[in-house]
């Protein structure tokens, strides 16, 4: 695989996560502003300029989308402490869990279609390594995600 093969993955597997997410009060705001929201949900406590930096968008984009955010509730802001010039951006209360119960959808059937008339076969392995690539890519999202293990006896 090469870059330009992995970045129509990624922008496919986006499509098809959306297509597989139940609707939200969200789902009118462009795909960026929720961009925008996945950092801060990734990266809670964050300042406007780290967002920024992360998500490559210009800083007066990521300023709207959070006085947007903000305005509807779904995140908090607050001064730095240590320099009172930055604003801080982290998740209201309670709406990363709420994100969770949304997320938690099966993707099965959404990439069965994409699959097509191979997915009988396919769909295991493929479901396999994209829990996989979760793991190892986004470790912070996918431990939230996964059912508790109960402790095993060492």
């Amino acid at each position: 695989m090469n870059g330009l093969e992995l970045y129509l993955l990624g922008r496919k597997l986006m499509k098809l996560g959306e297509h597989a997410l139940p609707p939200s009060g969200l789902d009118d705001m462009g795909a960026s502003v929720r961009s925008v929201l996945s950092d801060i949900f990734g990266h809670a406590g964050s300042s406007v300029s780290e967002i920024t930096e992360r998500t490559g968008f210009p800083q007066s984009h990521v300023s709207s989308s959070v006085a947007r955010l903000r305005d509807l509730g779904v995140v908090v802001t607050a001064p730095d402490p240590a320099d009172r010039r930055r604003t801080l951006v982290s998740p209201a209360e309670g709406m990363v869990e709420r994100a969770l119960r949304r997320g938690a959808t099966s993707v099965d059937a959404t990439m069965a279609a994409a699959i097509g008339p191979d997915a009988d076969d396919r769909l295991p392995d493929v479901l396999a390594a994209l829990n996989l690539l979760g793991e190892l890519v986004l470790p912070d999202v996918h431990h939230l995600t996964q059912p508790s293990q109960p402790d095993t006896p060492a």
